[in-house]
């Protein structure tokens, strides 16, 4: 077996039965995990304030532990057949999703050194986008992705039928609304904000109706708003019961083997 094909084996394939390729895994979500708690504990200045020197010693080794990573991927991507040509197959293993993924992590950090300091926090703040490399490592995060795309035309539906009761719920509440609360409710756009709040029951307070058509109409939009809300809901727990059903198995009594 060849340096790259094991390269590969460990920082992508990454069987259960390999130890090395776990041991990987696990630096890694750990580094995540950990660059993540201090991009939030920056925030806090009594914290920073300590010692900030180490967060930038902290950052630096992050970003060449995960530009590392990318680039060991990258050189090892050919040890695959699907990506066994040299440029073409490199490129186009550097434009899927989670390539991509890897690449936002770290530019934010050569950006933030090379940008105008007005722009330096706000692409200090993209590293947060780390978080999204846990879905590489996370079973729970994986099994997720493979449910929503099991799903997504339901979804999908769902979403669309939330979004006409919104512009229903925001137009029938300027029509009765308006003349009374002109300035809170001057447009439907300006509406939607209420059908917002509402519609997720969240109801700030901020915005509300005062006439009784428009006590009418938010009292149906409140109530549709928790029926309607429990759809994604529904969708997604058939959608682990399906594939939690796919993976269990069955130990034949007669030869020992294995069973879907």
């Amino acid at each position: 077996m060849g340096n790259r094909t094991r390269v590969w084996e460990i920082v992508e394939v990454s069987g259960e039965r390999d130890s090395t390729a776990r041991i990987f895994d696990a630096a890694i979500l750990s580094l995540i995990l950990l660059n993540i708690t201090a991009v939030i504990l920056e925030t806090v200045e009594s914290v920073y304030s300590v010692s900030p020197r180490f967060f930038r010693i902290f950052e630096w080794v992050s970003v060449l532990a995960f530009t590392i990573e990318y680039l060991a991927r990258l050189w090892s991507c050919t040890a695959d057949p699907r990506f066994a040509t040299p440029v073409t197959g490199r490129l186009r293993f550097m434009f899927r999703p989670m390539m991509i993924v890897d690449l936002v992590a770290i530019v934010p950090f050569f950006l933030a050194s090379y940008g105008y300091l007005r722009v330096v926090r706000v692409f200090r703040l993209l590293r947060l986008f780390r978080i999204l490399k846990v879905a590489r490592y996370s079973l729970a995060v994986r099994t997720m992705g493979r449910v929503v795309r099991a799903k997504r035309e339901e979804l999908l539906v769902a979403v669309f039928v939330l979004t006409m009761l919104l512009v229903v719920a925001a137009a029938l509440i300027y029509t009765t609304e308006h003349e009374a609360q002109p300035i809170a409710f001057s447009s439907i756009p300006d509406a939607m904000w209420w059908a917002v709040a509402t519609l997720t029951t969240i109801g700030y307070g901020d915005v509300r109706p005062v006439t009784a058509a428009g006590k009418l109409i938010a009292s149906f939009v409140a109530i549709m708003g928790i029926a309607l809300f429990a759809l994604p809901a529904g969708i997604l727990a058939s959608g682990f019961m399906e594939e939690m059903a796919s993976k269990k198995t069955v130990i034949c009594p007669h030869c020992g083997k294995e069973h879907s």
